[in-house]
């Protein structure tokens, strides 16, 4: 049987050169830890822009790393799968923490990290009325998100993908289940809010991305678990990320949505920039359905007092629904890896 984790000779000594140098191997350390850009980089190892550039592109060429844009930002992380990465990790794994330049740079990194949360802080407080606001249009956001993790379960899965992660919410409260996860958003401001989440919560394997739901900077056919919490409503054409997250998921992954059921507050239109007033269960199950999903297990979460429902707070309805290739599989559809990622679901 050919092993995976295997690595050539060749192969090994590349991998030890790109790491066998002190700054290389400090940047590893760090991006190991958090995606940073290289403003962040240059802040906390104290080198200019060309030679800290320099070493991630050496990084980069030996399969060590991960590049993506975020607008005008590069930012980078250390990739986390393949033979190389295993040696990479193997060697951090053992790395003493207490050395003092590794301390210095964990002590610098901290200082990122608190520049974050107050980035966040600035943004959460200057959006403060449009959150409560949000906030209190529908039931408690913890029996949602109770009900989440009730419908997913906890057998581990392979990745998931948050689709409009916003604050990295769901992120955090589905780690543990999750091997890896990518959180993708448009905004900027909610990415520095999401990566402050990652880092005040210590996930690791975690990682956010700026891009379009619509047009994802992520793999087709990569990911078990795929959510979209409270983002269908701002879309002209929500069908677009439905059809997006179905190409995203692996054979019999899984699709979590969580939305608003039909109403009648169109203040939300200017007050809430909302484009829809809900989706009705013959709506989504359609848009399920055309983009090649079976629909398992639809939950209604009405406010408590029905006397509220129709002229104060909203119902929120969550649909969980799976890849169809899973359950119609033959030998010419799927190959035996993508059948065994499909089972890790």
């Amino acid at each position: 049987m050919l092993d995976r984790t295997a690595i050539s000779l060749d192969k090994t000594i590349d991998v030890l050169r790109a790491v066998g140098e002190p700054t290389r191997f400090r940047l590893l350390a760090l991006l190991s830890k958090n995606d940073l850009n290289v403003t962040d980089l240059i802040e906390i190892l104290g080198q200019s822009q060309p030679r800290i550039s320099r070493h991630l592109k050496l990084l980069a060429e030996a399969g060590l790393l991960e590049r993506y844009q975020e607008g005008a930002w590069a930012y980078f992380r250390a990739v986390d799968d393949g033979p190389a990465a295993l040696v990479v990790n193997d060697l951090l794994a053992r790395l003493d923490a207490n050395d003092p330049q590794i301390l210095r740079d964990t002590q610098r990194l901290d200082a990122v990290r608190s520049k974050r949360a107050a980035r966040a802080e600035e943004y959460f407080s200057n959006n403060a009325e449009n959150w409560d606001r949000l906030r209190k249009m529908h039931i408690d956001e913890a029996r949602v998100e109770e009900a989440m993790l009730e419908m997913i379960g906890n057998k581990p899965v392979q990745a998931m993908l948050d689709m409009g992660t916003g604050t990295g919410r769901l992120l955090e409260l589905f780690y543990g289940i999750y091997r890896k996860a990518v959180g993708v958003d448009t905004s900027r401001d909610m990415l520095t809010v999401a990566r402050s989440t990652i880092d005040r919560a210590s996930l690791s394997h975690t990682q956010v991305r700026q891009g379009d739901i619509t047009m994802l900077p992520t793999s087709t056919n990569s990911f078990d678990l795929v959510t979209i919490h409270q983002v269908l409503h701002y879309l002209d054409d929500p069908y677009e990320a439905v059809s997006e997250a179905a190409g995203a998921l692996v054979p019999g992954g899984r699709l979590l949505i969580v939305d608003f059921a039909p109403h009648t507050r169109d203040d939300v239109r200017c007050e809430q920039a909302h484009i829809r007033l809900g989706f009705s269960h013959e709506q989504m199950s359609g848009w399920l359905e055309d983009a090649g999903l079976e629909l398992i297990e639809t939950r209604d979460l009405a406010p408590a007092d029905s006397s509220q429902l129709s002229e104060e707070l909203l119902t929120v309805t969550i649909w969980l629904a799976r890849d169809r290739r899973m359950l119609i599989a033959d030998g010419h559809r799927l190959d035996n890896e993508q059948i065994t990622n499909a089972e890790t679901v």
